[in-house]
């Protein structure tokens, strides 16, 4: 898995209802993505942590925690020098060599080094945004609203959220944001102040066949020998202010950056990660997990494998299209790995069981006291009152809600756009003419195609109580091959038609009447009115649904806490946590147990010649020769290692740091045994794949030969003897 936020979290996945499970009952020490004020709470020195807890948080001082960083494009990363040099997963510096590459230079594929600081290149959309201060303001946030209810609490709380937010980023100076953000569904309310440094470039990238080693075929799993990093830098304008890419912009010198220890680590050895973890929603029902697990995963799964599919076929026969396409390829392949695999490891764990066995209990609980009774006596039913209706068309829900999609299907989705709008009577504005031109410059009409099969596909095979009526009636409740014949017909109606192959045609639609385009394309008018009511309705039950079920969560929440006697940490939501455990192994079955280490050795007993385990040929040589610099560890040198810390997508990049604070690796994966952990974290499972920081530099000293990069770092130990060329 790589652990980095994808494009989809926003186009696709944003609608995804990911759901909760067994994480009141914490399982394991290790569970838990904390937020920095709960770290002095946390009983680090009993785990093996060498240094103070304000070492790594301190609200009132410069700590490890300043040297840690979010990118633009959803992954953490981390400062190793006083130069603004920054540290992250190659998979999170993909996207910035693709926009840098054209069909002489595939520095996705190739690897990128810049010799010095003026041969650094642009990382095209990228930027850092560093963390300045986190505060807990749940009490100022709910102060007024303890007697309130539904629409009055509500706006009580986003006057209290307006009010504070506009006091406190009158404080701030300029280029600094102040955000307060819900967490657990109004459990928590954080306040964050962050800093954007717009100024990103691409230091050195190793090639493909180091920094994605094992391709899918090794994704998520375990053993991995997969030198998965980037170096990037940031630049900020001379008087230290963020600014767009300029020439005339200098290294930005950040209040904090990490030492790296050579070290090296043991089994058992206590581990910590500071990133910026995505999502979870570990505090939910069983009921939306029960969603999750047996519809809205599995839909994403063969939505995501169809838009795949069409990429693939885009780029078979064109070169310029392969290398501009491989980063979304990339990017799908894993989201598909990881619902596939949740989906297996939520049934392993029977967590819907699980869920309905804690309410059980909870319900007990509560009926044991009149207190309680009073307090929290009808949470249970409510929930259940509003989630069956809720949900019993949620499949059919889901698949209406998501197409057409203008990421994957832009043609498609404009024309039924603009056949609603004229019909009621709205005019394009500029944010929309915006959107069109930006959609259909990335249009492929061979992915389009793929998707929209895909889509009346899945429509036609709604169970017969949740049909699609409007599709039923376009497409004459025809079965089979004819169905089969009758939905290309209609997709190639759209990919096809001349009409809509460009932005300016598709800006005409919404000049013609309603009438004009019904009498021009009946079928396509008469499936985009029954979708766009298909859709009202939707919103309207997902409106009430959202409007009650946050409170009611919220209820649970406490409830659960207070049966269970704790307070739990917040989900995920992409802003700084904290994680500790130790390097650790595991059994993934009977009679089977992984180590917890992998090295160079295990890379070449890989090696194929062939892609994606096609290893340069002067690893060979530098491990034949044993010129391992001061990176190796007895007769080669560590790749990579697991842990047992809690993470999920958004880490990718993270530092992993020992128990005094250095750097001794990057997060880049998790294993699949461990998926679902969005949902609920399993400590038998769970594993963190970790890049080992010693691979890291050996590959950019010895192979990379880009040995400059690391006279600004501050290098701790290793091995005193050095290999050639060291």
């Amino acid at each position: 898995m790589r652990l980095k936020i994808k494009f989809l979290t926003t186009s696709v996945l944003a609608c995804a209802i990911l759901l909760s499970s067994v994480s009141f009952a914490i399982a394991a020490p290790e569970e838990g993505m904390f937020t920095p004020d709960q770290i002095s709470s946390l009983p680090l020195k009993k785990k093996g942590l060498k240094i103070k807890p304000e070492e790594i948080y301190n609200p009132n001082g410069v700590d490890i925690s300043d040297a840690v960083v979010r990118l633009s494009i959803g992954c953490s990363a981390e400062f190793v020098s006083p130069n603004g040099l920054i540290l992250t997963n190659h998979h999170c510096g993909f996207d910035a060599l693709v926009s840098a590459s054209s069909t002489a230079k595939d520095y996705a594929k190739d690897g990128f080094k810049a010799n010095n600081m003026q041969g650094e290149i642009e990382a095209k959309d990228y930027s850092v945004f560093v963390t300045n201060r986190v505060e807990n303001v749940t009490a100022q946030i709910t102060k007024g609203t303890e007697n309130l209810a539904g629409e009055a609490k509500a706006k009580a709380i986003t006057a209290n959220i307006e009010t504070l937010q506009k006091a406190e980023q009158a404080k701030v100076p300029e280029g600094t944001t102040i955000r307060i953000q819900a967490l657990n569904s109004g459990f928590f309310y954080y306040l964050y102040e962050t800093m954007e440094i717009k100024d990103v470039r691409v230091v050195y990238a190793p090639p493909q066949s180091i920094g994605f080693f094992g391709g899918d075929p090794d994704n998520f799993e375990w053993s991995r020998h997969t030198g998965d990093f980037t170096f990037l830098r940031a630049y900020v304008a001379p008087d230290g202010k963020s600014a767009p890419y300029s020439a005339s912009n200098i290294p930005y010198k950040p209040k904090k950056y990490l030492t790296v220890s050579l070290d090296g680590v043991k089994d058992n050895d206590f581990t910590m990660i500071l990133g910026y973890p995505g999502g979870t929603t570990r505090y939910r029902e069983s009921q939306s997990v029960e969603f999750s697990q047996n519809a809205n995963f599995p839909f994403l799964v063969d939505y995501l494998k169809a838009w795949t599919a069409g990429l693939v076929k885009a780029g078979e026969n064109d070169e310029e299209k392969r290398i501009k396409l491989q980063g979304e390829i990339f990017s799908l392949n894993n989201s598909i790995k990881a619902f596939d695999g949740g989906v297996i490891a939520m049934k392993r764990a029977d967590i819907i069981s699980q869920k309905r066995a804690q309410e059980a209990q909870l319900e007990t609980w509560i009926n044991a006291d009149p207190a309680r009774k009073t307090k929290y006596g009808t949470v249970l039913a409510d929930i259940k009152r509003l989630s069956d209706p809720y949900y019993a068309t949620g499949l059919r829900d889901r698949i209406l809600r998501t197409i057409p999609n203008p990421a994957s299907a832009p043609t498609f989705s404009w024309v039924v756009d603009a056949i609603t709008s004229v019909q009621q009577g709205k005019k394009l504005d500029d944010r929309k003419r915006g959107a069109i031109t930006q959609s259909m410059a990335a249009r492929e009409p061979i992915v389009e195609r793929e998707v929209i099969k895909y889509n009346l596909k899945a429509i036609s095979d709604l169970p017969d109580n949740q049909k699609f009526k409007t599709a039923e009636m376009v497409f004459g409740n025809t079965k089979g091959r004819e169905r089969r014949a009758a939905e290309d017909a209609f997709t190639a109606s759209i990919i096809d038609n001349p009409d809509f192959d460009s932005t300016e045609k598709i800006f005409k639609l919404y000049d013609m009447s309603f009438a004009q385009l019904q009498s021009k394309y009946p079928k396509l008018v008469d499936f985009a009115v029954g979708l766009a009511g298909e859709r009202a309705a939707i919103a309207a039950r997902t409106k009430a649904f959202g409007d009650n079920i946050d409170a009611l969560r919220v209820t649970y929440q406490q409830a659960m806490a207070e049966m269970r006697n704790i307070t739990p940490y917040p989900d995920a939501n992409s802003t700084l946590r904290f994680t500790y455990g130790n390097v650790k192994g595991y059994a993934p079955r009977e009679a089977v147990y992984y180590n917890p280490f992998t090295t160079l050795k295990g890379v070449l007993e890989k090696d194929t010649d062939v892609d994606p385990f096609d290893a340069p040929d002067q690893l060979h040589e530098l491990q034949k020769s044993k010129d391992f610099g001061r990176f190796g560890a007895g007769d080669t040198v560590p790749v990579n290692f697991l842990t047992t810390n809690d993470i999920i997508g958004g880490n990718s990049g993270s530092p992993v740091l020992n128990a005094r604070g250095e750097q001794i690796g990057i997060a880049f994966d998790g294993n699949y045994e461990g998926l679902g952990n969005d949902i609920f974290f399993d400590p038998n499972y769970g594993r963190t794949i970790v890049v080992d920081i010693r691979y890291v530099l050996f590959i950019t000293e010895k192979l990379g030969g880009a040995g400059w990069i690391l006279n600004e770092m501050s290098l701790k130990g290793g091995t005193s003897a050095k290999g050639k060329g060291a």
